[in-house]
This record gives C-alpha cells, sequence and structure tokens, in this order.
C-alpha cells in the first residue's frame, strides 16, 4: 500500500480490569482510544494534556505519562493508503472521565469487543493484550 497520507496521533491508555477506556465521536461509527491530533509544537505529552482535557474533561498528570509505544496503521474512513501513527501512553489523571466536546459516548471495551475499534485501535489493543496489560476472558 503506498503511503498517500499521514496522521500523526496521541492515545491515552487508561486500563481497568481486563478493559481500555474508549471514545465515540459524534457521527462516527466506530471507537477509538482518547486522544488526538498533535498541534504544531506540541510534544507528545503536551498533545494528550489537551487532548483528553477537552475530550474526558480530566487533567492529566504529565510527570505520570509512560510511553507503552507507537503504532501504524491505516487511517478509518480515509482513502486507502492514509496512515494513522498513534503513539500511546499510560497516565494518570484527576477527576472522573465524562464525554466533552465532540465526544458523544465513552466505553470500557476489552478483547471480546475489538469490532467496536477502528482498524488502529484494534491493533494497539492486540498489543496490550499480547503485553499482558489486558486480558481475554472466557
Amino acid at each position: 500500500m503506498a503511503r498517500v497520507g499521514f496522521i500523526d496521533r496521541v492515545a491515552l491508555l487508561n486500563i481497568r480490569a481486563g478493559q481500555v477506556l474508549t471514545a465515540r465521536s459524534t457521527g462516527v461509527d466506530v471507537f477509538y482510544l482518547p486522544g488526538g491530533k498533535r498541534e504544531p509544537g506540541e510534544s507528545d505529552v503536551d498533545t494528550l494534556r489537551r487532548e483528553v482535557l477537552e475530550e474526558l474533561g480530566v487533567h492529566l498528570r504529565a510527570e505520570t505519562a509512560e510511553r507503552f509505544g507507537v503504532f501504524e496503521s491505516q487511517a478509518h474512513g480515509f482513502p486507502t493508503g492514509v496512515l494513522v501513527r498513534t503513539a500511546c501512553y499510560t497516565a494518570q489523571f484527576s477527576g472522573e472521565p465524562a464525554p466533552h466536546g465532540e465526544i458523544a459516548e465513552l466505553r470500557w471495551i476489552g478483547p471480546a469487543g475489538r469490532d467496536l475499534l477502528s482498524v488502529a485501535d484494534g491493533k494497539i489493543m492486540d498489543a496490550l493484550v499480547a503485553s499482558g496489560l489486558m486480558w481475554s476472558r472466557p
């Protein structure tokens, strides 16, 4: 697949009881890991802090951010060849996540709900399961 475009994204991995917190934007048919696109000059953590405040209404504690990995995949809803690069972090935050801004719904999703995720975030879930941070329930 020839690369025809690129989306630079940062995402939060908030995992509880074998499930990861996901968000669905208004008018979108799949769930994504909370986070978003980098603004010019922003670091990964700056992007993550801004995006989780906008989407979840929580304040990220930057000093607790730990990089899990960076993943590339076809971007959902874009022409073939448009890739999304997602830098994934775990981090602590203050507050309780709730839908804010463009977010219509939050949902905790485990491996059995992988088909509810974008292709890119499904691959990230696979990596979480392989690492032992998430597990498949029988």
